[in-house]
């Protein structure tokens, strides 16, 4: 089950925290772009969970950009719980809401070191391409991005 949640709540923040430990093994400081909990509380961005029998299992989170853009913030399955498909249900999810909310492109900036093959992967089979530095970044040996054009639902 995918709700809105608080980021700075207990268990969403214990789960930030782990996201930010494993973003720290990788890069340096000045390619690290995750958010921390009181970060993700920003009016501009949205938080959400998954969770499954009362476990949680991931979280991820869009920040509103300018000119009809939103940025994938702080996507991220709980390691025990990859491979079964809820990072892929969390992305279809985060797509149909940027779509209802008639947004025109969707981008993320993530590593592009060998831990996040699997991450580029997901975005690629999703339609996602990569691109130039998107709005907030610059060109980074550590990074890479990537958008998708979205069709906003029509109503």
């Amino acid at each position: 089950m995918i709700t809105r949640a608080n980021p700075t709540d207990p268990e969403p923040a214990r789960l930030i925290r782990l996201h930010l430990a494993n973003s720290d093994d990788i890069g340096d400081d000045t390619s690290n772009h995750t958010m921390a909990a009181d970060d993700l509380s920003a009016a501009n961005i949205r938080f959400w969970t998954i969770s499954e029998k009362g476990t949680l299992l991931g979280c991820a989170a869009l920040k509103t950009m300018p000119d009809a853009m939103v940025e994938i913030k702080s996507m991220h399955v709980l390691e025990q719980a990859r491979g079964k498909g809820i990072a892929r249900v969390l992305l279809d999810f985060l797509i149909a809401e940027a779509r209802s909310d008639s947004c025109h492109d969707m981008v993320l900036e993530t590593g592009s070191m060998d831990a996040y093959a699997a991450a580029r992967a997901l975005y690629e089979r999703m339609g996602f391409s990569y691109c130039d530095p998107i709005p907030g970044y610059s060109e980074d040996p550590n990074s890479v991005y990537m958008r998708l054009a979205l069709d906003p639902v029509r109503q």
